[in-house]
Order: structure tokens, then sequence, then C-alpha cells
């Protein structure tokens, strides 16, 4: 029997987060909670909000695409952090809440009276998330922090690209690995206070979550003594991994084991030979014969329209991909298919966007609208218990 979607509670109704927070990184991890049935109340500048706000106007010429990206389903409270009346109305928020996530410049919070410390004396059980860019101490602690300076430094950079040339990864990997280790953070968080009842005080830096994705380059150079080869869309350690050629395009073609080479020979191929010779045998030979073996591959390739070399190589089960641009993503069948397209409000009219990657069978996730800038102050301060004699 099919589930019933419409009457199962959302995993986070009830929690309450508090989020002082712009850009990418944090917005990006309370969005999540968001998703997950959270009340997300955002904290913007007075007249000016999170500068994302205004990164474009894209979004039907009047939104910034990075901010309908992350900051649905949450409610937008102006207050003037830079007076004492509007510290007091956060800490009146703060305390009617299970988290409090920011992520100010490195010892901001705590010189507003905001200290992760501070808060939770007042408050055991909150949850406090202090994100930042390289950590709260250390040489770094004061930097700029921006998405493409963290990949410099943790040298992600210097394993992406060409071989004669490096780049930043196309989307800002440094801020959504901060975000996506911010969420996990809150959900363990919460998880441990149903248990014991102690809230927590977590810090999450871009430049941590990224030095952990560098897990294997960073290995090879501590236990190899071996800077990773930048392979453009190639792969350093494996052997057909690249784009190949077509009769009327590209493709791209991962062989991850000799198996693999194999079937992609013998059956796709139909070049037997290539899967007997000795010297194309396993990957290690392949690997040491790099340029060789792609030519081969490549003169078989562009034999076959796209279509049909996709084909074949699905039904022989070699991974391969199309390679689509953004025109592509937005209208690639994976998504149609499986009624991924949701519509949400935003202040300039309804958007288009795909429902969250965590899909629970009982309920759908939500996907609330778009703040405009201020939008939910009056209601949210007035429901606080925080009145116009109190902002004065």
């Amino acid at each position: 029997m099919e589930s019933d979607r419409s009457n199962a509670p959302l995993p986070l109704e009830g929690i309450t987060v508090i989020a002082l927070e712009q850009a990418v990184a944090a917005p990006l991890a309370t969005r999540h909670l968001a998703d997950l049935g959270a009340r997300v109340i955002k904290i913007e500048r007075v007249g000016e909000g999170d500068f994302a706000r205004r990164y474009d106007s894209a979004v039907r010429g009047g939104a910034g695409t990075h901010f309908v990206w992350l900051n649905r389903g949450k409610e937008s409270v102006e207050l003037d952090l830079k007076s004492e009346s509007g510290i007091a109305a956060l800490r009146r928020l703060i305390a009617g809440a299970d988290v409090f996530l920011q992520n100010l410049a490195p010892g901001a919070a705590a010189r507003l009276g905001l200290g992760a410390d501070e808060l939770r004396a007042d408050h055991p059980g909150l949850i406090v998330v202090d994100m930042s860019g390289y950590g709260d101490a250390g040489p770094f602690r004061d930097r700029k922090a921006y998405d493409m300076l963290v990949q410099a430094e943790t040298g992600l950079i210097s394993v992406t690209g060409t071989p004669d040339t490096m780049t930043k990864t196309g989307i800002p990997s440094s801020d959504i690995a901060a975000g996506m280790y911010a969420l996990t953070s809150v959900l363990s968080a919460l998880f441990r206070r149903e248990r014991t009842g102690a809230g927590a005080r977590v810090a999450v830096s871009m430049f941590d979550a990224t030095v952990e994705w560098m897990g294997h380059p960073m290995y090879m150079q501590l236990y190899g003594g071996k800077q990773i080869a930048r392979a453009g869309l190639g792969h350093a350690a494996i052997v057909p991994y690249d784009r190949y050629p077509t009769a009327d395009g590209d493709i791209l073609i991962g062989v991850q084991n000799d198996r693999g080479w194999d079937a992609l020979t013998r059956v796709v191929l139909d070049r037997p030979d290539l899967a007997d010779d000795p010297r194309y045998r396993t990957n290690i030979d392949r690997v040491s014969r790099r340029a060789e073996v792609d030519a081969l591959i490549a003169a078989e390739t562009k034999r076959f329209p796209t279509a049909e070399l996709d084909r074949r190589l699905a039904a022989a089960g070699v991974p391969a991909a199309q390679i689509r641009d953004l025109a592509g993503v937005v209208d690639h069948p994976q998504l149609d298919e499986r009624d991924r397209w949701r519509e949400v409000d935003t202040e300039v009219g309804p958007i288009r966007a795909v429902l969250p990657p965590m899909t629970f069978d009982d309920v759908e996730l939500a996907m609330g609208p778009v703040p405009a800038l201020g939008e939910h102050t009056e209601a949210v301060l007035r429901e606080f218990g925080i009145t116009d004699d109190d902002r004065a």
C-alpha cells in the first residue's frame, strides 16, 4: 500500500532555529533544517538584509538566485544589532529557541554578548553552532574566507583543472561542505539532547570541512610524497576515464575495473583484440600507457553517434554519462519522470525548485516561501513578547 504522505509530521516539527547568517554556508544549513520542518527565523540587517539578496537579480528580473536557493521556508526579521534594544530582542528570540546558528566574523558574536558560553549559561539545552572561514583560533582566524580563497588554501584548486591550468570548482564547494557539516552537527546535537537534555556548542569552519574532502589527495601526499596531478575530466589513477569523441559530440566513460575494460572493448566497441592484449589487461598497465589507451578508445568511440553509444554502454554496464549543459539539466528526464519539480513562492512570484535530495517515504519535505526582507518582523516580535517600547 502506498504511504499516506499528507498526515505524517515533518522530522523537525517543533524545533525553532534562530539564524544570524548571510551568504551561502550558514543559509544552506538552515534551509535544509527548514525543509525538514524546523521553524527558522532569519535575522537580517535593517534595510539591507543578507547581501546574497543582491548577488544578482536574475529570478523573474528581481530576486537573487543564491538567495532563493538558500532561504526558502524561513521567516525574515530585521533587527539593528548595533543597538541595545536590537541585541535584547535577539536574546529574547534565542531564549525561545532550540538552536542558534551564526556565521559572523570570529569573535563578533561574543562581543555582542551572544557567545556560546554566555548563552548556554542561561539556556543549558541550547545548541549553538558557530560557523567561520578558518576556525576560532590560529594564524588565519581573522582572514577573509570567501569560497575561492578557502579552495586555494586547502589545496582543492591545486588538484582541479587541466595539467596547464588550475581552476576552482564551478559551485561553491567550500561553502557547501561547511553548510552540510553544520546541518549534520545540528541533527546530531538534537538527537543527543533528546537522550541527555544537554545542549551543545559546535564549531564548523569552511577550511576544516574542505580539508576533510581532500582525503584521497592528502593521503597520497602524506604517504606517497606525491602531488595528485590535475587531469581535467580524466582521473589520475584510472584509465580509460575521460571524455571521448563521438560522431556528433562527446561522452564521458569511466572504467573502474578490469571487468569494465573487458565489457567496453569486447562488447561495446567490438574490439576483442584490445580486451585480450596483455599490454592493457590491468588498470596499472593502462595507466602506464594512458595516452596510447585514450587514443585507441577515441578512435573507436567516434564511430558512434552519442545517443547510440550511450545506449550500448548502459546495456553493457559500462559507466558513462552524457555531458549536459545547465539547460540539459533543467530538462533532464530523471527529474521530470520522478516528479522532482515543485513551485515555491517568492516576493517576485512563484518559481520552480527541485525537491530536497532526502526523500521520506511518509511525508514530503517542506518547501516554504522565500521571505521578503523583514516580512515577519512585526509578527515574530509580537509573538515573543517584544513590544514597540522594547525596541525604542
